[in-house]
């Protein structure tokens, strides 16, 4: 990982908002991908030891990711991600929330707005996660959301160095 690329993770309680920007050493093409296809997003968009598994994803607005984050012992958390806007290599806007294995909704969930940017090379890729609730947000933040996402950034970062070959 190229230390000098911006990594900024902050948390607005009063807002129930999370704010991550993260650079990568990648054009925003491929970033976007990495993003935005289930066979890419499974080899990174899980914390290690753990694992994303994509059942189904239908990337256009109205459609969804159902997908589960599974622990080494075989547990399954399961989440449904639903496409609410997108605008192609620069933005796109989702629902989350977690769900079953029959995908039963557990509300409330959030809204993640992503946004892309390239300048020389370096794309930058800037994520809103508004929660719906404050109880949700402190739950994942006591779930270990933090570390677990800054995990799958460098992840994220391995991969795109291993594409770009």
């Amino acid at each position: 990982m190229n230390n000098d690329l911006l990594f900024d993770f902050n948390v607005d309680k009063a807002a129930k908002t999370v704010y991550i920007t993260r650079e990568f050493n990648a054009g925003q093409s491929l970033v976007w991908d990495a993003f935005t296809k289930a066979e890419l997003l499974d080899q990174w968009g899980a914390p290690a030891p753990m694992r994303a598994k994509t059942k189904y994803m239908n990337f256009e607005v109205g459609g969804r990711r159902f997908y589960a984050m599974i622990s080494p012992d075989g547990q399954e958390r399961w989440a449904v991600q639903e496409y609410i806007s997108i605008t192609p290599k620069t933005n796109f806007k989702m629902y989350n929330t977690f769900s079953d294995e029959n995908e039963n909704r557990q509300l409330p969930g959030s809204e993640w707005d992503y946004n892309f940017s390239e300048q020389n090379g370096i794309t930058k890729v800037s994520i809103t996660i508004f929660n719906e609730s404050f109880e949700r947000m402190e739950n994942m933040i006591e779930m270990g959301f933090t570390e677990g996402f800054k995990m799958t950034m460098n992840e994220l970062d391995t991969l795109l160095s291993t594409l770009k070959k």
